[in-house]
């Protein structure tokens, strides 16, 4: 019997230590960060995972390295005050988020589950903690309310730039009328065009917050790059006069078709970009040339071969490694510390470029600076600035003019009736829908604003359609042709003009409509 209860005593004792042995493994290996913390903030112990978490090459390390958490990891110890004055009255708390410093005094977000443990005279003896590293959640979700106040921000810019430019058109639409019934030598006639000029400058800038706005939609042009990248480098020379702006421009340069606001913002990504690889200044080089990319190329871009746009900006920063360079045109990927920058700079910048044809490639050396070079397909065709400008045409025909600014409607029923045109108003969707159903057989087009309070133009288009499927449409808004605006275009209506607009190029679409076969 004494023998068989020895037995018994053994296999108890292996059986403890196997116990221990496998909570020992659980504690050591577990993904979650364990301790044990005194109240005045000295570790007892902790495990191998929150000593990594810490930076730290043992927990033994850290251990003998921290007196007090909360004077030398929080990165605010008044955090660390209220979480002790909250664990005297609430013995267990859960999920609660702190930030700390890591051994470099890098920081990272802990989530933490804390409890108390009482002595036997009910007192605390220490804490008892399990945290979760949650940094890369913190990022995301700072990423992610930094893109809600950018979306919210362009939605912001978009209405001013919207209701700027229907201002604008007020003053653009009274200097055209003027103009046209003046001769040239006239006295104020300088006077006026300088006043048109002032006008497209307040639209140009319009375009870039609308730019900003509206995304990857575009508005495709014919441009001559020179011109951009000289408007947008002397704008940010001028704010950034640390930075000297040099110039290489071939003189000959290919049109190419391309959004300006979407270049314009390339343009001023790269210029930034610079400037803060620069902090203490420097020497920013843009140059552009024609140039012929093979097909062995352009086949790693998968894009087409043939005759391009090559634009390059040099800083003279310090340059990037192999790491980076690797990495530079992925969305989020940033090397500035966390809330300096959301890295959606230059992927944006990858994603205008190639939804424009073209290709962005990147050559750096760290200490040698760094150059970026966009490649943007060439146009080999006559161009818009070669043809001849016409004079405003003249008709006869009826217009229905649709736009809930009183502004707005005066002045293009001035300019059409200047240009002999009869015209009926509607200042409302709804009422256009209902004029355009009593009097479809007199009315040959209709100018339409496409953002109304009551109805919107696509609505009151859809509307108009049924009643008449071959009606003829000029959809007219302050904003650039986007989102809306082009769905509405995809359902049928024949051109868009947007605010401003001078009595020239009113006259040019409504001809353009008018005279369609069909």
């Amino acid at each position: 019997m004494k023998n068989s209860g020895n037995c018994d005593l053994d296999r108890s004792k292996e059986n403890i230590r196997q116990t221990e042995e496998i909570y020992r493994d659980f504690y050591e290996k577990a993904i979650m960060g364990i301790a044990q913390v005194t109240l005045e903030g000295k570790y007892l112990n902790a495990n191998r995972a929150l000593a990594r978490m810490h930076g730290f090459e043992s927990p033994e390390e850290m251990i003998g390295s921290i007196n007090n958490i909360g004077q030398e990891l929080f990165v605010n110890p008044e955090d660390y005050k209220g979480l002790k004055k909250t664990l005297k009255t609430k013995s267990i708390i859960k999920g609660y988020e702190i930030q700390l410093y890591r051994k470099d005094k890098s920081k990272i977000w802990l989530s933490v589950n804390i409890r108390t443990v009482h002595d036997d005279y009910a007192k605390i003896a220490y804490y008892e903690c399990i945290a979760e590293d949650i940094t890369e959640r913190k990022r995301l979700e700072s990423q992610f309310i930094q893109s809600q106040k950018m979306e919210a921000v362009g939605t912001l810019a978009g209405g001013i730039a919207h209701d700027f430019n229907n201002l604008l058109m007020g003053i653009q639409g009274y200097a055209s009328l003027i103009l046209y019934s003046m001769e040239p030598n006239h006295p104020h006639y300088d006077k006026l065009k300088s006043i048109e000029d002032l006008v497209r400058n307040g639209a140009d800038l319009t375009r870039q917050l609308l730019g900003f706005a509206r995304g990857g939609k575009y508005e495709v042009k014919q441009v001559d790059l020179n011109e951009i990248i000289y408007k947008t480098s002397t704008m940010f020379s001028r704010t950034k006069k640390d930075i000297a702006v040099h110039y290489k421009q071939a003189r000959d340069i290919y049109i190419v078709e391309v959004d300006r606001g979407q270049i314009e913002q390339v343009m001023f990504n790269l210029y930034v970009n610079a400037w803060q690889a620069m902090p203490a200044g420097g020497d920013l080089y843009i140059e552009t040339k024609n140039i012929t990319l093979d097909e062995s190329y352009v086949k790693p871009y998968t894009v087409e071969p043939g005759e391009y746009v090559k634009v390059s900006v040099t800083d003279t920063g310090p340059g990037m490694d192999e790491r980076t360079k690797e990495r530079i045109f992925e969305p989020f990927f940033t090397t500035k510390e966390m809330g300096r920058g959301s890295g959606l700079g230059l992927a944006s910048i990858y994603g205008i470029i190639k939804n424009h044809h073209g290709f962005i490639n990147v050559y750096s050396e760290k200490g040698h600076g760094t150059t970026f070079n966009i490649y943007l397909p060439a146009l080999v065709k006559e161009v818009e600035r070669n043809k001849k400008v016409l004079r405003a045409a003249k008709g006869n025909e009826t217009i229905l003019i649709v736009d809930d600014e009183d502004a707005v409607i005066s002045v293009c029923r001035e300019l059409l009736e200047t240009l002999g045109y009869k015209v009926i108003t509607s200042s409302s969707g709804k009422d256009a829908v209902e004029i355009y159903r009593s009097r479809k057989e007199e009315i040959d087009i209709v100018i339409l604003d496409m953002i109304m309070p009551d109805m919107g133009g696509g609505e009151a288009f859809a509307l108009m359609k049924i009643i008449n499927p071959n009606i003829r449409v000029i959809l007219s808004s302050g904003y650039s042709l986007n989102g809306q605006a082009a769905d509405i275009m995809k359902q049928g209506c024949k051109t868009f003009i947007q605010k401003p607009f001078s009595i020239d190029e009113l006259s040019k679409k409504v001809r353009e409509v008018l005279d369609l076969k069909g």
